[in-house]
């Protein structure tokens, strides 16, 4: 069971995701509906519905989380369910640390957790620019947490390096092919809605 993209909305105001959140979860979006488009293209089996639905709720949880230790990932996933989205339950779980890599084969979880690396705030930003942004934010200066900040970073080149193998462009392009102005959001919503095709999904109450 997948939400609509308007579900989708109508739980971010739910969960009171805040506006800058919300901003990066289109920007999320938007890669992400570009590259699962472009490897159905060439052949990968992905479902639009769930990669667009699972970007745009991959933060759900994070706003409850900032003034505290809960983890925003598992919370996410615990909304999901709440919810009854359990194939989105299992990508949302995972966008902060993929914990079942399926390399060689491309699936909906490598595609969100690409998409949101290659997003700092709602700025569309390299593999680099983002490992640096996490050590400085997150490591603590800590050497056990640099660590462990830099072997799950080494995923995101592993998952850059297969599915760039497939695209038609370079992951440098990837800015340049999507809009990534939030003011533009009801367009879009159009648009993804059309390509999802949705017309069967529902938001549970």
């Amino acid at each position: 069971m997948v939400p609509t993209v308007a579900a989708c909305f109508q739980l971010m105001d739910r969960y009171r995701m805040l506006d800058n959140i919300r901003d990066h979860s289109i920007i999320v979006a938007r890669i992400s509906t570009l590259l699962a488009k472009e490897a159905g293209r060439v052949g990968l089996s992905i479902s639009m519905p769930l990669v667009v639905t699972a970007a745009l709720l991959h933060d759900i949880g994070k706003t409850a989380c900032l003034d505290n230790d809960r983890d925003h990932a598992d919370l996410g996933r615990d909304i999901c369910l709440e919810h009854g989205f359990v194939e989105l339950a299992g990508i949302v779980a995972e966008h902060v640390h993929l914990r079942d890599n399926h390399l060689p084969v491309l699936t909906e979880s490598e595609i969100v957790f690409y998409a949101d690396k290659r997003v700092t705030h709602d700025r569309v930003v390299s593999l680099e620019a983002r490992h640096q942004y996490i050590l400085e934010r997150y490591g603590n200066k800590d050497p056990d947490r640099l660590a462990a900040i830099r072997s799950n970073c080494r995923k995101w080149w592993d998952i850059e390096e297969a599915l760039f193998a497939i695209l038609p462009f370079e992951p440098a392009e990837v800015g340049g092919l999507i809009d990534v102005d939030p003011a533009t959001c009801d367009l879009y919503l159009d648009a993804i809605s059309e390509v999802a095709g949705q017309a069967g999904s529902v938001f549970p109450e």
